[in-house]
């Protein structure tokens, strides 16, 4: 058994397991949840979306807020139920490999390091950024591919608490070209929390369902015009309306889309559809709509706790392409890899539009990457190609553990944690704070 453990310790999930493994062994939610029959929180052991719990009205408690760590004590309390009870690995003998968020402040990185060696006792530590990690997971995967041969990638990270194009040159992280968005998988739920709260029935307690309603029916619009005009008519013309059944804590604890095939319908429009294709004469829409109006109102079950969605189902992943429609002053995904491009040396930007690697719970919306590549195309110039690659599993993303290990990017041990604190100096992260050699933008 190898004593390398990898974890990638997100703001929405925990991915774990040894080196040397194909996939985490262990995959659950980072927080301490405690649903209404129980009076404490309690520790996951799946993933939400997996477990037939019932989770309505579930309090939350989070160790990461905004990508960075809040509670080092309720982190050491999640971490030690991983480490004891799921990896079953003794820490003491044991190296490290873990991920944080790019530009960490010193302050979060001397608690991380206290968390591993004073609390846990991991023999070394290799604290490494998601983007690095990507790119060095892309190139084992494809050695002949562009990532492979030019050592260069530029690497979008839409997470659970923003999103990150990060340009990648021989394994390290260009900290000057990074471009940020604030907004990730939680700000989504939270948006498709309000305007269905305000819409149809009071969601802002229920995370978790509304997490699932985000994952099974949302997707991204490539006509957002077109859609919004869909999106008004009634009956069978409108391609987006859908049902959602909340859980009743009797027959179900899950939510569930009530018509899985009527929730597929958008997928026949096309980029190039009209709004008004397949639309009839004025006088035979006007009956069809008097018509399936009296049928809706026959089929109204008032004693079913269930909703609709229409446009809240474009809408939502809109906000990354689109922030400054909800007043935010942020650029938007198209734009931020643009920005992220240019600060970097000329010679550089043709191999980043030619090896954009997408990794990301977000990024798995269907027609992400046709709507990426549609608002970055005109952004571009004419002679760069332009080349958007997806990850085998945007989730699960960095820890790709048969490729990692401690061995690739060398490690802190104890012994220098020790001599740090005397010298009251931070311990060396190895690959977020080193310099990597590059050409310089100037």
């Amino acid at each position: 058994m190898s004593n390398i453990v990898v974890l990638d310790n997100g703001g929405g999930l925990i991915k774990a397991g040894l080196g040397g493994e194909r996939n985490p062994a262990v995959v659950i939610p980072n927080c301490l949840y405690r649903p209404l029959s129980s009076k404490k929180f309690l520790h996951p052991t799946t993933t939400f979306s997996s477990s037939t719990e019932d989770l309505t009205s579930a309090a939350i408690r989070r160790p990461i807020d905004r990508g960075y760590l809040i509670n080092p004590d309720l982190q050491r309390d999640i971490w030690s139920h991983l480490f004891n009870s799921l990896l079953h690995v003794t820490p003491s003998t044991s190296s490290l490999l873990l991920t944080e968020p790019l530009f960490s402040l010193p302050s979060i990185q001397r608690a991380t390091d206290e968390l591993v060696f004073e609390d846990f006792g991991f023999s070394s530590l290799v604290v490494a950024d998601s983007p690095s990690l990507v790119h060095l997971y892309e190139t084992s995967r494809r050695p002949d591919g562009l990532v492979s041969e030019a050592q260069c990638s530029l690497v979008v990270d839409c997470g659970f608490s923003f999103t990150h194009a990060a340009p990648v040159f021989q394994n390290y992280t260009l900290n000057y070209g990074v471009k940020r968005i604030d907004l990730g998988g939680k700000a989504l739920t939270n948006y498709l929390k309000e305007l269905v709260s305000y819409r149809a029935i009071n969601v802002m307690d229920e995370t978790f369902l509304m997490d699932d309603v985000k994952e099974k029916l949302c997707f991204v619009s490539l006509d957002v015009e077109r859609d919004l005009q869909v999106a008004r008519k009634h009956g069978k013309d409108n391609l987006f309306r859908c049902t959602y059944v909340l859980p009743d804590g009797v027959t179900h604890t899950k939510g569930f889309v009530k018509d899985p095939e009527a929730a597929k319908r958008h997928l026949a429009l096309t980029d190039a559809a009209s709004p008004s294709d397949g639309v009839e004469t004025k006088k035979e829409a006007d009956q069809l709509e008097v018509t399936d109006r009296s049928t809706d109102r026959k089929r109204v079950d008032l004693t079913k706790n269930e909703f609709d969605l229409t446009n809240e189902r474009f809408l939502v992943p809109e906000m990354i392409f689109q922030p400054a429609d909800l007043g935010m002053n942020e650029a938007g995904l198209a734009e931020c890899i643009v920005r992220a491009v240019n600060a970097c040396h000329p010679y550089l930007h043709p191999v980043l539009y030619q090896s954009i690697i997408l990794t990301g719970g977000s990024t798995l919306f269907p027609r992400f990457v046709e709507r990426l590549e549609k608002d970055l195309r005109p952004l571009v110039p004419d002679d760069y190609q332009v080349n958007i690659t997806t990850q085998e599993d945007p989730i699960l993303g960095v820890p790709s553990m048969r490729s990692l290990g401690l061995h690739d990017v060398g490690g802190g041990s104890f012994a220098e944690y020790s001599k740090t604190l005397k010298e009251g100096k931070m311990l060396l992260h190895i690959i977020c704070s080193h310099e990597a050699w590059a050409p310089s933008p100037g």
